[in-house]
């Protein structure tokens, strides 16, 4: 079926609605659509008059409409996606004014737009090819297809609870805080209140060149309600919002939302997914638009439902969107979501987008208490065909952004493309206010104990509580306590502490740290610029690697198998760490450290005579230099780990750590050369894969393995990403090695299409880790009376190997999203089965909180 055959039959389809028309007196009628809970504008909704669907229009963005009609017939019929149509009668007045009020329905599917009893095809469907010509068209009506664009842009993202009751609202807890309450707009009655929380605008000068592919963005002002410094992350806060609200380009094949990504309406494989019809005409100004509404076939999937305006000029373009989710979808803790998308015409007849409108509502229930937030992108000034040097690209890319706390005020109300509401005027400064009350602080002071572990007291807190307790059968019952200091100490300075005692060793177990910022401010704020002196007498287990955990957590007081090859080190280390505005960081440090085993561990020499003599300690002195790009990073910056908000740009590291002999008691030279990478990558419908590569070569004779590359091992009961969950500590040991890790998430393609699991929203994940190497002869036990004997374990046998001609791999299938926050994983180790008390399948547990 060619284009112009397709247009053709499109053409007359409008066409043949128009020919209906009857002759009679002429009636104006002009009014306006609300949403009858919220009494909210209900814009491009459809107005046509019952029998005579030529006679039609819809409502403008503010919901107003005009209608002229002529003939006998005195009834409208009104209708907006979403919502339950309704018949309105009219009167014979040749002027009238009508307020109509729409009512949401309970599931946009009762709409009837297919013929009962007739199987949905795509094949000779007028909805599907429309789709396809719309496909075959983004290319040119997308921002990407113009050669130079530049616009101005305007962002605000307003986050609050929602849905409070009176009731909530006057609790005397709440007593000092009724100035916070607001009406909620958004609601669907006069009781309900919303209570702020944050808000955030951005205004800023955009620039796109086709050819070199060049965007820049030039922020003019930022604005932003800013939380105490002391509990939150105000930068992270923000950059995870900007992450959960994206933009919406619908152009693209997928729309990232929530962390996940929703196949567009107009993707490559839109008809695949979707099911499309035609549902209406629209005629806006002089423009004539098919309505086409589209469902998911798989309510589950992450998938719309919604409505597209799309033009009939040959273009194909979209010129409205409306788009929303089904009730059954595979997605956590979301009560609500809903997109509008508004396109105009720019200076050379192509349309862009004008305006976007995302509100999404969190909640643990369908009814009660939740958090609403909505983002607001506005376009305004959008040229197409204007050529800038290429400065001014490089000026826009390096223009910090213009702070509302800047000398010179900035006037907003010049830069809003439509003024704030009343309520979300008074949020910075109600925010502002809550900062001062000392109930308040009382109140993130609980949480941040709860969240983060700590209980501040002025100018230092102490914590992590989890840590206050633990037990591992070297130490026996260890006891901890330990702090660190705040911003009320220093802003630049801050300093870190901790004393143990193990109830079996009898020995105290210390570390202090002082970090000094170099760029005056904190040094957990980024850009980071510091250097940091710690000291530290410590146990740790040889191989256990841990992220964002402590390694003396109560939670890892549990572990499988033998636990009992430890060590005691003296650790003195001297860091600094610069990082950059491309998230471009470096790393140098000396590290002088004295290891001493404990447990079953023993570092034994082979003699001459054929003894094993024993070595009771082990001193190394190291200088290490490390590289690590992570473009268009986003994270969560805490006091002590940064949580990464993971997107699909890829993440690298280089370090090289050289062994100085002869320099503060060093043993041995040698150089490690590590590098790795990492990449999300994106599946659309099926899901997306975490993929790790890293690897080590380190050169140097006659190196003890304490001092080569111990491969990362777990025998808690936890499932850890980054280590091989059966392998035992200190089983694997290199001197060069490549390894691979894949985490493979389906986000429940395949469970939505079993009945009782898609009821259950559970999840598929797989994973495999596999990791291959070798020892040279210099530095292999088996080969050289030069370097340390490999480990034994209690039973006198040997615990410790390289590997022999083969890789270590294990593998595993696990169900995710159980609870919403639960992952349990059947892993199964695939080598080196013949290896002494090693577990060849386990059952391991995560908790992971997802959307």
């Amino acid at each position: 079926m060619n284009r112009s055959y397709i247009r053709t039959v499109l053409t007359a389809i409008v066409a043949a609605l128009s020919a209906l028309s009857g002759a009679a007196q002429t009636i104006t009628i002009k009014g306006k659509i609300k949403d009858g809970y919220s009494l909210e504008a209900i814009p491009y909704a459809s107005i046509n008059v019952v029998g005579l669907t030529s006679y039609g229009t819809a409502s403008n963005e503010r919901g107003e409409f005009t209608l002229q009609i002529s003939g006998p017939q005195r009834k409208l019929l009104v209708s907006s996606v979403g919502y339950d149509s309704r018949e309105v009668d009219l009167s014979d007045e040749k002027e009238q004014y009508e307020d109509i009020f729409l009512y949401a329905q309970n599931s946009i599917e009762a709409v009837s737009v297919k013929p009962p009893k007739v199987k949905y095809s795509n094949k000779n469907n007028p909805a599907v090819e429309l789709i396809r010509q719309v496909v075959a068209h983004r290319d040119e009506n997308r921002l990407t297809g113009q050669d130079y664009v530049e616009y101005n842009q305007y962002e605000k993202l307003v986050l609050g609870l929602s849905n409070l009751s009176e009731k909530f609202k006057n609790r005397k807890i709440f007593k000092n805080y009724q100035f916070l309450f607001q009406s909620d707009t958004l609601g669907t009655s006069d009781s309900s209140y919303v209570l702020p929380a944050f808000m955030e605008e951005k205004y800023s000068k955009n620039y796109y060149r086709k050819d070199p592919k060049t965007s820049a963005q030039e922020i003019l002002a930022h604005k932003q309600a800013d939380f105490d410094p002391r509990f939150v992350d105000n930068s992270g806060l923000s950059s995870y919002l900007q992450r959960l609200y994206d933009e919406v380009e619908i152009y693209d094949n997928n729309v990232t939302i929530l962390t996940n990504q929703f196949l567009s309406p107009i993707a490559n494989t839109a008809p695949t997914f979707y099911r499309f019809y035609i549902t209406d005409t629209v005629t806006v100004g002089n423009e004539k638009l098919v309505e086409l509404s589209f469902f998911p076939r798989n309510k589950s999937n992450l998938l719309f439902k919604g409505k597209l305006h799309v033009t009939m000029d040959g273009h194909y373009a979209v010129k409205y969107a409306n788009m929303t989710v089904n009730k059954e979808i595979n997605l956590n803790f979301v009560r609500g979501l809903n997109i509008e998308l508004f396109f105009n015409n720019d200076n050379q007849e192509k349309y862009y987008l004008a305006k976007s409108h995302l509100d999404i509502e969190f909640s643990l229930s369908e009814k009660g208490k939740g958090i609403r937030g909505t983002r607001v992108v506005m376009i305004e000034d959008y040229t197409s065909g204007l050529v800038r040097p290429d400065s001014v690209y490089q000026i826009a890319k390096n223009t910090p952004a213009k702070s509302a706390k800047e000398e010179v005020p900035i006037d907003w109300n010049t830069l809003r493309p439509e003024p704030l509401s009343q309520n979300e005027a008074n949020v910075y400064a109600n925010i502002e206010g809550l900062q001062t009350m000392s109930s308040f602080k009382r109140v993130m002071d609980i949480s941040a104990l709860i969240l983060a572990g700590y209980k501040q007291f002025g100018p230092v807190e102490v914590g992590p509580v989890n840590t206050f307790y633990s037990y591992n059968p070297v130490e026996g019952l260890r006891l901890r306590v330990g702090g660190r200091t705040t911003e009320q100490f220093s802003e630049r300075f801050y300093m870190e502490a901790f004393g143990a005692y193990g109830t079996r060793d009898e020995q105290w177990k210390y570390f202090v740290s002082g970090t000094y910022a170099l760029n005056k401010k904190s040094p957990y704020k980024f850009p980071q610029h510091y250097i940091r002196a710690s000291a530290s007498y410590d146990t740790k287990i040889p191989g256990q690697n841990l992220d964002f955990i402590q390694e003396d957590n109560v939670l890892l007081s549990f572990k499988r198998g033998e636990d009992l090859s430890y060590l005691y080190n003296y650790q003195y280390r001297l860091d600094y760490k610069a990082e950059f505005e491309g998230n471009f960081a470096i790393t140098s440090g000396i590290n002088v450290w004295k290891q001493m085993p404990a447990g079953v561990l023993s570092y034994q020499q082979m003699q001459p005579d054929g003894s094993l003599r024993t070595i009771s300690e082990l001193n190394t002195t190291e200088f290490n230099l490390g590289f690590r790009w992570a473009p268009n990073e986003q994270f969560y910056q805490g006091k002590t780990y940064r949580t990464p908000i993971f997107n699909e740009y890829p993440i690298f590291n280089i370090n090289y750590t050289a062994g100085l002999k002869n320099v503060l008691n060093g043993e041995y030279n040698y150089h490690n050369f590590t590098a790795g990478a990492f990449k999300r990558v994106y599946l659309s419908q099926f899901g997306y894969a975490d993929v790790n590569i890293d690897g080590t070569y380190i050169l140097g004779n006659n190196i003890p393995y304490p001092l080569l590359t111990i491969h990362r091992a777990n025998q808690t009961y936890a499932y850890q990403l980054s280590s091989y969950n059966l392998m035992n500590f200190m089983e694997f040991v290199s001197d060069h090695h490549a390894a691979l890790q894949v985490q493979y998430y389906m986000n429940g393609f395949l469970f939505n299409k079993i009945p009782l699991l898609k009821r259950l929203k559970l999840r598929e994940v797989f994973s495999f880790k596999g990791i291959y190497g070798g020892l040279r002869d210099s530095n292999n036990p088996d080969l050289s009376d030069q370097v340390y004997a490999w480990q034994r374990n209690s039973d006198g046998v040997v615990s410790s190997y390289t590997f022999d001609g083969s890789p270590y791999m294990e593998a595993s299938f696990g169900v995710a999203n159980i609870f919403k926050i639960l992952r349990v994983d059947a892993v199964k180790r695939l080598s080196y089965l013949d290896h002494p008390n090693v577990p060849t399948w386990g059952i391991r547990a995560r908790i992971k909180f997802d959307f």
